[in-house]
This record gives structure tokens, sequence and C-alpha cells, in this order.
């Protein structure tokens, strides 16, 4: 993700709007050029730094499952008249119990919700963010996975996906075998060495068993059956094009335990 920390920047002598101070709700969260603006500057977790009106809890971290929830299509995307980048989908079921500042994963890229309608909702995105998925590569009528964050209450489908892309990826071959698609996509070897057979990995949001790793051609594979082709983006997407990827947080953790000498140090305080 572009901004993986919470962080609040007050600008000297701020006067914060009525709204803000008695919590009543705000129908525009647009983002504002602080520069120029002496309003609260928020920058979350899921997209960019925005103009916030209402209080929010900042130690709550989004988490999602990797299950498709919905396609959405692209409506419209590009600079707006605010000076960021925004990015219109158009969905029906994440729409249900939207509310602004809701974060939702698109192709597996946690964003925030700044507008909404009945039909559709608007996130920003920043250029880190752009830089790091394949999200540039959207057009208007592009489809995209879209799920929103999960709840405490509810059932843990897939695998534990923060949204935080790690890298893209790129489709090297699909291939029919009875109802089922075969997908090899090729990876940084950065990224790869996280990837393991039978492991999960997040494709554009899309929580998938692992197959195989081919490590001489950097590469892995896994298999679609036909529901999952159905209900999700990757078997619109032609060869050479590019695919989200998040890799398992745990095998992180794991190195990180490894090269710090964390094992190590545990085992003197025995």
């Amino acid at each position: 993700m572009a901004a993986r920390t919470h962080c609040i920047n007050l600008i000297p002598k701020v006067v914060l709007p009525k709204s803000f101070r008695t919590g009543e709700s705000v129908t525009n969260l647009r983002f504002d050029c602080v520069s120029k603006s002496s309003k609260l500057s928020l920058k979350t977790s899921c997209g960019r730094s925005r103009t916030h009106h209402r209080r929010q809890n900042l130690s709550i971290r989004s988490v999602f499952t990797g299950i498709v929830e919905e396609m959405g299509e692209v409506k419209d995307l590009g600079m707006a008249d605010h000076g960021g980048f925004d990015l219109k989908i158009g969905a029906k079921v994440v729409l249900k119990d939207v509310k602004l500042g809701d974060s939702i994963a698109v192709n597996g890229t946690c964003l925030t919700v700044t507008e909404f309608n009945a039909e559709e909702f608007t996130v920003g995105l920043a250029p880190e963010t752009l830089r790091k998925t394949s999200l540039e590569e959207l057009k208007k009528g592009s489809p995209v996975n879209l799920e929103r964050a999960l709840q405490p209450v509810s059932r843990m489908g897939g695998h534990v996906v923060q949204g935080h892309v790690d890298g893209t990826g790129v489709i090297e071959s699909m291939e029919v075998e009875g109802d089922s698609l075969w997908v090899k996509v090729k990876a940084d070897k950065g990224l790869l060495k996280y990837i393991v057979p039978k492991g999960f990995v997040a494709v554009d949001g899309t929580s998938l068993t692992v197959v195989d790793v081919f490590d001489e051609e950097s590469c892995f594979n896994f298999m679609m059956i036909a529901y999952t082709q159905q209900n999700v983006v990757i078997p619109t997407k032609k060869i050479g094009q590019k695919v989200n990827l998040e890799v398992d947080i745990m095998g992180k953790y794991v190195e990180r335990l490894l090269t710090s000498g964390g094992f190590s140090k545990g085992k003197e305080n025995i």
C-alpha cells in the first residue's frame, strides 16, 4: 500500500469545522491540498491523504479474506479537480452498507471510499499506489474485483489479506483443462521466495492456492474452477497483462525472526 501507518498533521492555528467537533455526519470528504488549507489532514492506511470532518478510530486496520464479493466496472478514472487521482466504480453488493471512509479492496488494493451513491463509489489513488499496483492499466469499462473489509462476525473463507499489494506479476500462460483454468504468473524473485506450493497467494485480491513454483522461470501457477472463473477478473485478462500480488504475511514474519536473530534471542531468555 501507499501508506501503512497512520499520521495526523495539524496545521498551526487549526480551526476545526463544526461537523468535526460535534460529530455530525458529512456528505463530502473530498481531498484538499493541505498547503492551502487550514483543515485537519489524515493519512490513512488505505489510499491517499484526504481532508476529514469526523472522528475515526485510527487503531483499526482493515483486513480482507480474498473471497471476491462481486465484480465492479470502472466508470471513470483520472485526475480530479482537487488535484488527486480518482477512480469511480460501479457496483451493487459492496454498496449495501457502505459509509464514507470505509475500506474496499479493488483488485486486492485497499482503498478508501471518498464518495458514493446508490450505483457507484469513488476512491482516491496515491502516486505510490499507482506505481506499485496494476491499477494504472485500468480504463473505462474494465472489470475489477471488489471486497469489503472483514467484520469481526464474518466467516473467514479465504486467508488473511491486508490489501497491501507487494508488487505485480505478469500472466505467462493460461491453459484450459476440462472446466478448470491453469494460470502461470511470472513474479519478481524477491516475491517468489515467499510463495510455496499449497500455500496461499492473493492475485488481484483473489485468495488462491499455489500448485507449483518454478524457481528457474521465476513463476508460479494455480488452477481456478469454473465457479471462480465466473466471479473474478483474472480470466478476463490476457497473457502479458499485470496482476496485483500479495504474499502470505506469515512468510515475512518468519524471515524477519530468522534474519534478526529473534529465535536465538528468545532461546537465551529461557
